[in-house]
């Protein structure tokens, strides 16, 4: 004979004729409303001034608009991806300007970025050592230009790479003519290899000079940065290094101290303990530092509009300035606002890349204990390793 289960108002009857207290009402489900009313402030700022302006200027981008008409009128002409095709397929001055644009970029990120990474991880572990006397004045100092200005120390670099300025004359002590750092569109790759004799940089190889891609020959793609812009790289790196040493601060100093001390007694070296402890360790704040600075980078603007404008022979322009100049001056604001949706692009893919490039691989990283006695540089002894 078989027993069904039944169920009433008090309680749940099981199987077995023992009853059962219904469960009570999650807390959960009672705390939802509440977090909603609580968080909807901030919902509907985020909504009216960060998700309504990035609809909007999807919708510019589609148009070509000039800025003195409402764009959602029906006046504005709308053209579909025609502003994104004019960046990439069609010849004229709007795709020379944006390739050039995406070159100075290009180069700018891929020096920047590793140049404060590094420094910024080496400045925090020079500050985190405990013998360090004054530690607390080395940190101000390191972090004190990432809170200043950045156009006041943007103008504080005209005055010290100024063709008469403090750089050039600590060079001619050493018997370097400076260059005129700021009217100088020479790219640092061909005045290298002209110097070596390679090449001359007042008759460029055919080869290089007659045949290009997207509107740029491969001389100027192969130019690397110019002089000019090298003046922005050297301030950006000064100012932004400071704020990326806190960061790695911070995550020694989560580092337990076991750890290292381990390490140490089984013979690692600093080297050794830095790349097989250290940097394991740093993973996702390295992620995060190279992330920020992938989007600042590729973001850079004040430093631009301040010292150079996009000169020489636009060897310091980059999207974000040519978006600007287009919309304000050019009232291009269609453009302007494809210009800026393919940078967000350009973000999101590099963000991917590093993100595929940093991930932990299945079983996390290895770690190796050092035993026994290393090899140190110059004797005949062998040091046994062991991975655990």
């Amino acid at each position: 004979m078989s027993t069904t289960s039944t169920t009433t108002a008090s309680g749940r009857r099981s199987a077995s004729g023992r009853s059962r207290p219904a469960r009570p009402r999650r807390r959960r489900d009672r705390q939802g409303p509440w977090g909603w009313l609580f968080v909807s402030p901030m919902v509907l700022v985020l909504g009216l001034f960060l998700a309504l302006p990035i609809v909007m200027a999807v919708w510019v981008s589609l148009l070509d608009w000039d800025g003195q008409s409402n764009p959602f009128s029906g006046a504005a002409d709308f053209v579909g991806l025609r502003n994104y095709q004019n960046l990439f397929t069609e010849n004229g001055l709007t795709r020379t300007l944006f390739m050039t644009s995406l070159r100075n970029n290009l180069y700018y990120v891929l020096i920047v970025v590793p140049l404060q990474t590094a420094l910024a991880l080496g400045l925090a572990l020079a500050v985190n050592q405990r013998r360090l006397k004054g530690r607390g004045a080395f940190r101000t100092a390191f972090y004190f230009p990432s809170v200043t200005s950045s156009i006041a120390v943007s103008t504080v670099f005209l005055f010290l790479f100024q063709g008469s300025g403090a750089i050039n004359s600590l060079l001619k002590w050493v018997g370097i003519n400076g260059p005129s750092w700021f009217t100088d569109a020479r790219g640092l790759v061909w005045v290298a290899l002209s110097a070596l004799g390679v090449v001359d940089t007042d008759a460029p190889p055919a080869a290089l000079a007659g045949h290009g891609v997207l509107g740029l020959s491969w001389w100027d793609w192969l130019s690397g940065p110019s002089v000019a812009m090298c003046t922005i790289i050297f301030l950006v790196v000064w100012t932004t290094s400071g704020t990326f040493m806190l960061m790695f601060l911070a995550a020694l100093q989560d580092i337990p101290e076991s750890q290292l001390e381990s390490a140490r007694l089984d013979g690692a070296n600093r080297r050794q303990v830095l790349r097989h402890v250290i940097i394991p360790a740093l993973r996702p704040v390295l992620f995060l530092v190279i992330t920020l600075g992938l989007i600042g980078t590729w973001q850079v603007f004040d430093q631009v509009y301040v010292m150079s404008k996009g000169t020489p022979a636009n060897t310091t322009l980059t999207p974000a300035y040519l978006s600007y100049t287009l919309s304000f001056k050019d009232a291009q604001y269609g453009t302007g606002a494809a210009i800026s949706f393919v940078l967000l692009g350009i973000i999101l893919l590099m963000t991917g890349v590093q993100r595929l490039l940093l991930r932990e691989r299945d079983g996390g990283p290895k770690r190796r204990v050092f035993r026994g006695r290393l090899r140190s540089k110059g004797s005949g002894s062998k040091g046994s390793g062991e991975e655990r």
